[in-house]
């Protein structure tokens, strides 16, 4: 089917030509961004939503050039935006280690003796920071205080507590292997 005839038919709700548009592209845009992503699922999640966004905005359809390059165009973009969403999105991961870290911190008892030398090695890890790198670690993370928080009692930037977490948070991994979290 020539692509201006199909993009027409699209725009006039057509569900054969949406039909064809899928059978024809889906394939082709999945391996796509399986290239990219190296995650199949991903991958169809991705061509899907773009597909399903251009059924939707039919009517609104301004294709120039090749349909192909258009829909490539769009699922790269999809692709990026959600590169992008992850990368804002807290490591959740991370966040449930350190959510375990704080609970056995203050939760340790006699009887908890798997967790002791764990409690032990993160004090050993916090005593390698440097003296304000630490400070501002412990209020983050143990007495799970905002950054602005820190900042403000400390009379320092926002800027300042997320380098000095970011600095803590480097000098921890490194040597984080031996916690085992």
């Amino acid at each position: 089917m020539d692509e201006k005839v199909l993009i027409a038919n699209l725009k006039q709700g057509e569900v054969s030509a949406y039909e064809y548009l899928f059978k024809e592209y889906y394939d082709w845009l999945c391996n796509y961004i399986f290239q990219l992503s190296g995650n199949r699922s991903l991958s169809k999640d991705i061509v899907q939503e773009v597909i399903l966004n251009f059924w939707e905005k039919r009517s609104q359809l301004t294709v120039k050039g090749s349909l192909k390059a258009y829909l490539f165009r769009a699922c790269h973009n999809q692709f990026l935006m959600h590169i992008r969403k992850e990368k804002k999105r807290p490591d959740l991961l991370d966040k449930l280690r350190w959510d375990t870290i704080y609970n056995s911190y203050f939760e340790v008892k006699e009887e908890d003796s798997q967790l002791i030398p764990v409690m032990q090695k993160l004090e050993e890890l916090m005593d390698k920071l440097p003296p304000k790198c630490k400070e501002i670690f412990i209020m983050n993370k143990l007495e799970r205080r905002k950054y602005r928080e820190i900042a403000e009692d400390m009379g320092i930037s926002i800027k300042t507590v997320e380098n000095q977490m970011s600095k803590a948070l480097r000098i921890i991994r490194e040597n984080a292997s031996v916690l085992m979290l």
